[in-house]
């Protein structure tokens, strides 16, 4: 049995890591509130915008695929963490990364990877992945419009030169404070939105209703031309910031759950080590009581 001096320590240790894992889930719960509410308020106009493509994508068929003579590459943007004490945030996006870059290379495409987060930098950087571009800004909101504008353009610049083919992003999807769930999203070639809807086997039903539903003539100003870059950049890096809304809510999620599994953890390791120092505070009163009464009897004897 340990001495009541080392266990009175590791109750001191306890208690300290305590008070910081629960100030840390005070922190992740504040942030996961202003996480939602931004992800909240920006979704109407990621649907607003996700509506005028539809329409000026489907009205006239307009296709958007890779330029003629683009490379056999595929963009692979990972967005992660910064900081760590997120529990399995980090890992099981990181297998999910890893599984879609294996399924992206099964089609015969290169990888061209794009870290976003300390933790995917160093994790790439651990198992040898080399990464075309990263972005570590190490601030406590992730999700920024200048973050998704960044990722945006060089998407969109990449797939006009022909750089590469496709792009993507993966990024854990928030269902709430206790699930995420990583998905992979791809976002280039773009496809109608209304389109996301189909589903196999629905081909013929879809192909029925396209063909009675009636077009619609819009009046487009300057002219279709210039509008269609225009709209199709804001859908992509809306689409891109809302990645980063669910991936920021995400981390903040987990990061909380964590810390309240840490604080319950550590309060039970508590419990346990007072009544651990409580029978070795007893064995030790009951020796001292053993030797004063053994002295006793000797010297009565």
């Amino acid at each position: 049995m340990a001495s009541l001096k080392a266990i009175r320590r590791r109750i001191a240790s306890a208690k300290s890591t305590q008070q910081i894992t629960r100030a840390l889930k005070l922190v992740s719960a504040a942030r996961l509130r202003r996480a939602q509410e931004a992800l909240v308020n920006a979704l109407p106009y990621s649907e607003a915008l996700a509506r005028v493509a539809d329409s000026l994508l489907t009205s006239e068929g307009i296709s958007v695929g890779p330029v003629e003579g683009a490379q056999k590459r595929s963009l692979v943007v990972v967005v992660a963490s910064d900081r760590g004490l997120a529990g399995g945030y980090n890992s099981y996006l990181f297998r999910a990364a890893e599984a879609t870059m294996r399924e992206i290379r099964g089609t015969g495409l290169d990888i061209e990877l794009f870290a976003v987060g300390k933790k995917a930098v160093d994790q790439f950087r651990r198992t040898n992945v080399p990464v075309a571009l990263s972005r570590v800004d190490n601030l406590p909101r992730l999700a920024t419009i200048a973050l998704a504008r960044d990722i945006a353009a060089k998407m969109l610049a990449d797939y006009s030169s022909g750089a590469i083919d496709e792009a993507g992003i993966v990024y854990t999807h928030f269902q709430s404070a206790i699930v995420q769930k990583p998905v992979y999203e791809r976002l280039l070639p773009i496809k109608p939105p209304g389109d996301a809807g189909i589903k196999p086997g629905a081909e013929v039903d879809a192909a029925v209703s396209a063909a009675d539903k009636p077009k619609i003539d819009y009046l487009v100003e300057p002219s279709r031309e210039e509008l269609v870059p225009v709209v199709l950049r804001g859908y992509l890096e809306a689409s891109v910031y809302h990645a980063l809304l669910e991936s920021e809510a995400s981390e903040q999620g987990a990061r909380m759950t964590a810390m309240d599994a840490a604080t319950n953890n550590a309060n039970d390791m508590i419990s346990s080590l007072t009544l651990e120092m409580n029978r070795a505070r007893q064995a030790q009163i009951t020796r001292e009581l053993m030797d004063i009464v053994g002295g006793a009897e000797a010297l009565r004897g």
